[in-house]
């Protein structure tokens, strides 16, 4: 059955934990915040995912995505594990590669090419799990990260999932190979584009002995509810929602629906969306 999340956009100006509050009680299941530190208006996604864990009693929480160049793995693996275990197994980490990069330079990361910033994603899981995996004296020697004799711990309190968000070839088979769920925002273009993208995750995880669903489709399903008349894809009022996302999980797989619309459409998208959806 298909699960709900709400993407939830830091703004630090606005009732954040309420929104959490809210959305957990009309019964979504998943919270995914958006990881832009250099961004002035936002809340840390950490922090926020902190106070919204223990604010909630059953809401997962996840970046949607992390930005792995401003947050060092190794660090991020100790944060999400203590996460999890604060909150009784509610934490999963979305990861991302990093894309703004003028941004993420003036912010004191490191500019990385499309090349280095995939080599460096791949490194960061392993770097991740290693820290998850229980053993002592880890050591892992990478272009961009290491451990060097280092214990692993606290241990997370479920086997938290990797899930990245991608969309190019090379990236989608980094995905397929090594993720736990792969997390894209869906427009009209991505749909058009969802079988072919949905194939190349598939291809790299059967390459990789692995079960294609063994990753899971996290989909952001950003747009707006409306009285009226369509205005495009995500785009209307409920009968096209629920037409469009029917899609998604019927023809594309989607696991996770994490909706993207405005604070006050939370009420609609719950009682009038999620119902036909399930």
């Amino acid at each position: 059955m298909v699960s709900f999340g709400y993407f939830l956009v830091p703004d630090a100006s606005e009732p954040l934990l309420e929104t959490a509050v809210l959305a957990e009680s009309l019964g979504f299941e998943y919270a995914g915040i958006q990881d832009h530190p250099y961004q002035r208006r936002f809340a840390d996604t950490i922090a926020l995912s902190s106070a919204i864990l223990t604010a909630t009693s059953t809401l997962r929480v996840f970046p949607d995505v992390a930005c792995l160049p401003l947050r060092p793995p190794g660090v991020l693996a100790k944060t999400a594990a203590s996460l999890d275990v604060l909150s009784g197994g509610r934490f999963e980490l979305g990861l991302g590669a990093g894309a703004f990069w003028d941004a993420i330079e003036g912010y004191g990361g490191v500019r990385r090419t499309p090349g280095e910033a995939l080599a460096a994603l791949g490194e960061a899981i392993e770097v991740i799990r290693l820290l998850w995996s229980g053993e002592r004296g880890l050591r892992f020697e990478g272009d961009h990260y290491h451990l060097r004799g280092v214990h692993s711990g606290p241990l997370p309190a479920h086997d938290i999932g990797i899930w990245v968000g991608a969309y190019g070839p090379r990236a989608l088979a980094l995905t397929g190979r090594l993720a736990d769920g792969w997390v894209p925002s869906i427009n009209a273009d991505v749909l058009r584009r969802l079988p072919e993208l949905n194939d190349r995750v598939d291809g790299a995880a059967v390459a990789a002995g692995r079960d294609p669903s063994a990753v899971r489709r996290v989909f952001n399903v950003g747009g707006a509810i409306t009285d009226g008349v369509s205005e495009g894809y995500l785009a209307g009022p409920v009968s096209q929602w629920i037409d469009e996302l029917s899609v998604l999980v019927t023809e594309h797989r989607a696991d996770v629906l994490v909706f993207g619309g405005p604070p006050g459409q939370l009420r609609t998208f719950a009682e009038e969306v999620m119902p036909a959806l399930r």
